[in-house]
């Protein structure tokens, strides 16, 4: 059972801001080396929500989902910072972290997807899974097409987020799936879709 030291409680998202959507989407680009600067616990929750969080009192999140059945699960791998470094778990409807592991895996990350030695310089990587079962019990195969469309939702959710927090991110598809179950945790029925490193440009 994990203590109240490991579980983070964000504070409530902001819901409006001072930078047009269409700037976020101008500006959005693939980087690759980031400064040595901690995200905020604000920041972070922000993103996160952005990806999956609760936006309606009938528990719709950020991003549209086939038939309401939120196959995804998000998992944050961050350094040192304003919070302990570790693998946690985002918990959308408690708008929360959970440490999964305790420390600093961004080396192993390195490892697992294929030697891109920049990922140990992003503040935290999210990764993006996906519990194909939730969708396709009732859509059968087709559902793991929607699976995929919901994902690459909730990251460029994160991602146009991260632009109106003056961040910078980069989507990774070339990694061990085996290696990045492991370290992040992830149970036997979660697939790693992605991953989205992090970090202040």
């Amino acid at each position: 059972m994990l203590d109240k030291t490991q579980t983070v409680k964000f504070a409530e998202p902001r819901r409006d801001g001072t930078i047009a959507l269409e700037r976020c989407v101008a500006q959005r680009r693939s980087v690759r080396d980031f400064r040595d600067r901690p995200l905020s616990e604000a920041g972070l929750g922000q993103l996160l929500w952005a990806a999956q969080g609760v936006t309606g009192g009938d528990g719709g999140r950020a991003v549209p989902s086939a038939g309401a059945l939120y196959p995804l699960e998000l998992s944050v791998a961050l350094a040192r910072g304003s919070l302990a470094a570790g693998m946690y778990r985002y918990v959308p409807g408690r708008h929360e972290l959970v440490m999964k592991a305790p420390g600093d895996h961004r080396e192993e990350l390195v490892d697992a997807a294929r030697g891109q030695d920049w990922i140990a310089t992003a503040a935290a990587v999210v990764c993006v899974a996906a519990v194909f079962e939730r969708t396709t019990a009732k859509d059968g195969n087709r559902g793991r097409g929607y699976v995929y469309i919901e994902a690459g939702h909730a990251a460029e959710s994160l991602m146009l987020q991260a632009v109106a927090l003056g961040l910078a991110t980069t989507m990774v598809g070339a990694f061990s799936d085996d290696a990045v179950g492991r370290l992040f945790r992830l149970h036997a029925n979660e697939s790693p879709l992605c991953l989205i490193a992090v970090g202040n440009p």
